[in-house]
């Protein structure tokens, strides 16, 4: 498919993190770009306002007229959209050419140097930081990203169209359709059981993902993880180490070994050492691509972070409030571990909101045993997404398994006085559903009041 030939692009799922940064990409290369989302969301009206039409009922009345000419029309559709959608049906059944999120992305990337991140957990904060990265040294990169950069404020970034920074999805296979000329694999628990079954199967999509490498190409793995490649890690034997790691005014200090320098005195500024090896793994990336590693250096310490990732919404003597999109029980232990480093001795409420029947069913006992950590916990009801419910999968259920005493079930309407009730010395908000779309409400409640 020649992307040149196409000069309408219409999305099925617009509003998504994924499809939104496709759509500002095909904007800006100046295609017509149109599509449908459930629901308006921060992120459509900001697509609205840069001029792409957006319509939220599922109706082929209100796809525009230029978009039903199929010979130069690209649709593009997220999974996570039912088979029986109208608009879908439509076009499937009207000779259009209809591609996956994933597809494109491949598609577009296929011809550049592209840099591609996976694993289940740290895609969109790796990606970020190597973008950043590549950024602040002059690389002319396209990047699309998971999350909405507080660096750049998008979750979108054209400096140059010779290299790609992508994230390589594991859902549904998704990273199977990229061709990368340098990979990193950050982690690879089980997740997304839905579509693998097992953690074994997951584990050879990863490896047929290596596969996907372009020759002379080169992949980068976290230290102790079951594929070869270079290595990264703290205080270990790793290619790419950080040795003599301490903490000062809430800003990690260390020395930074590489294959063939140390680099002393490097700064980064996000909290959790799960953060720290994304930071030194896009370091990696970066470098051995040919940026300067004192200017990397610099820029590691410049990077200010990605929305909903660690992400500090109050933070004075009397009150901290973190909103985390933690949807897993490793990501849990990860921000736990986190906050009680940086802020040891505070009373932490946490406030969760489980993402997908079939996750919770997969790992209830370990979301229950991350939960407990914390000093007091909040529950909220399932995000479905894109499921059905599950007889018995509730939140009721999970909460019963967690054995921290200080746990309640809560409705979202009450999330304002259950929290404040709590009177937390630290706040976390965790959940990959629309949790998120509070974190502003609750900010804004909890800041007046301190």
């Amino acid at each position: 498919m020649n992307l040149k030939q196409i000069h309408n692009v219409y999305f099925i799922g617009i509003g998504g993190i994924g499809m939104s940064a496709l759509a500002r990409y095909f904007k800006f290369i100046n295609k017509n770009v149109s599509g449908y989302d459930k629901t308006e969301t921060p992120l459509t009206k900001e697509l609205q306002n840069s001029g792409i039409v957006i319509h939220y009922k599922d109706d082929v009345e209100n796809i525009g007229s230029e978009y039903l000419n199929a010979l130069t029309t690209l649709i593009v559709y997220t999974p996570a959209i039912p088979t029986t959608h109208k608009e879908y049906q439509y076009f499937l059944n009207n000779g259009f050419t209809i591609k996956k999120r994933s597809e494109v992305l491949g598609l577009i990337t296929k011809d550049t140097f592209c840099f591609a991140v996976a694993g289940t957990h740290g895609k969109t904060t790796t990606s970020s930081i190597l973008a950043h990265l590549l950024k602040e040294t002059g690389t002319p990169i396209t990047a699309f990203l998971g999350g909405i950069s507080e660096d750049f404020n998008s979750n979108f970034l054209l400096e140059g169209t010779d290299y790609s920074v992508v994230e390589a999805d594991e859902f549904d296979r998704s990273f199977l359709q990229l061709s990368p000329s340098m990979a990193c694999i950050t982690t690879m628990d089980a997740d997304h059981l839905d579509i693998y079954g097992t953690k074994e199967e997951l584990h050879n999509s990863f490896k047929d993902f290596v596969k996907r490498i372009k020759p002379n190409g080169k992949l980068f793995v976290r230290n102790g993880l079951p594929l070869k490649g270079v290595t990264y890690g703290i205080d270990d034997d790793s290619d790419f180490c950080i040795r003599n790691l301490k903490i000062e005014h809430g800003a990690y200090i260390f020395d930074l070994g590489t294959p063939k320098q140390i680099l002393k005195g490097v700064t980064f500024n996000k909290p959790g050492k799960h953060n720290l090896l994304n930071g030194l793994v896009a370091f990696a990336m970066a470098i051995e691509a040919g940026s300067p590693p004192d200017r990397l250096a610099k820029a590691l310490g410049t990077f200010k972070g990605v929305q909903r990732r660690f992400s500090y919404q109050i933070k004075n003597q009397d009150l901290v409030y973190i909103d985390d999109y933690a949807h897993h029980p490793t990501e849990i232990n990860a921000v736990c571990s986190a906050v009680y480093e940086m802020h040891p001795g505070k009373k932490v409420v946490a406030v969760f909101q489980p993402h997908l029947f079939s996750r919770t069913k997969d790992f209830v006992d370990d979301f229950a045993e991350s939960l407990s950590k914390f000093d007091s916990i909040l529950l909220l009801d399932i995000y479905p997404a894109r499921e059905k419910p599950i007889n018995g999968v509730t939140s009721k259920w999970l909460l019963e398994k967690i054995k921290n005493p200080n746990k309640k079930l809560i409705n979202k309407a009450n999330i304002i006085s259950e929290i404040k009730e709590q009177n937390p010395e630290i706040l976390i908000t965790m959940g990959a559903g629309d949790i998120g779309l509070e974190v502003n409400r609750i900010k804004k409640e909890l800041y007046y009041e301190n």
